[in-house]
């Protein structure tokens, strides 16, 4: 890849990054989430029984202290409680509570209107090439950092 094919690719992706999180703030806000608060919620509502702070941890591919400060962030909203672990009394269960699954059509809706604009009138192949190379570049990168998953923040 030649210098100038170099830059217009940063800056492409630089670009769309910035963009990308602007309008996710955004769409966002209007549920009362901040970015990243939307991917743990609707993993957390995955699981009607809940899951501990380490399996949400691990399920995201982030260190548990870091789950646990976004937990405390997303804390006051009502969208989940907190329940003892009867077979091991120093972990707690993250259950989603109603008021969470009622605001997963929310950030479901909220990542398809996102996934529209970015898209735009693409054709169907155009969009499979496109998400096709991205995964690709993500899986590239991904093991650069040596991280098996990275949240959307």
């Amino acid at each position: 890849m030649d210098a100038s094919e170099a830059i217009r690719v940063n800056r492409a992706l630089n670009k769309m990054s910035k963009l990308y999180r602007a309008v996710k703030a955004r769409k966002l806000a209007a549920l009362g989430l901040h970015p990243g608060q939307d991917v743990l919620l609707w993993f957390l509502a995955q699981e009607r029984e809940g899951m501990t702070v380490s399996e949400l941890a691990a399920r995201l591919g982030i260190e548990p202290p870091t789950a646990t400060r976004s937990l405390a962030r997303l804390e006051s909203g009502g969208w989940f409680r907190r329940e003892p672990v009867a077979t091991d009394r120093r972990q707690v269960r993250i259950v989603v509570t109603d008021a969470g699954h009622e605001l997963v059509p929310g950030i479901e809706r909220a990542w398809a209107e996102l996934a529209e604009l970015a898209m735009g009138d693409a054709s169907e192949e155009e969009r499979e090439v496109a998400i096709a190379a991205l995964e690709r570049a993500n899986d590239r990168l991904r093991r650069v950092v040596g991280e098996s998953v990275l949240t959307e923040e």
